[in-house]
């Protein structure tokens, strides 16, 4: 198993920009949507620094993503008693919402656009191998 340097660098990257959203910012959208927006391309590019990216790893990014958000539902961190130990606290959250379970999805399909970006370039090539031939 190799390491892809490519995606290690797009973890530390994405983790940083979370520190620096769970610290520093305080408001309605960029904490809890774009924060949320970038966990699951965290998770995807963690997975992606030992695994071939892939749509199946961007499944499990997102059911991971679903599961975290649906321990919040059932209140998960404050029946075990993790609420004590404040990192898992702020990685786990405490409140389940709807808006959260969106910008995972808005995630999700941010990484199947983005690693499929050659398809979306197909009819630009064949445009411009069709002027080619004449």
């Amino acid at each position: 198993m190799s390491i892809n340097l490519k995606y290690l660098i797009f973890t530390i990257s994405i983790l940083s920009i979370e520190i620096f959203i769970a610290v520093f910012v305080h408001d309605q959208f960029i904490r809890p949507f774009f924060g949320d927006f970038l966990a699951v391309i965290f998770v995807y590019c963690s997975l992606c620094i030992f695994f071939q990216n892939s749509t199946k790893i961007a499944t499990i990014s997102i059911i991971i993503a679903f599961c975290i958000e649906f321990l919040q539902y059932f209140k998960f961190i404050e029946i075990t008693g993790l609420i004590k130990y404040k990192i898992l606290a702020v990685v786990i959250g405490n409140s389940f919402s709807w808006l959260d379970i969106l910008a995972y999805s808005f995630g999700f399909a941010f990484i199947l656009l983005i690693e499929n970006f050659e398809i979306l370039r197909m009819p630009w090539k064949l445009q411009f191998d069709a002027n080619k031939k004449r």
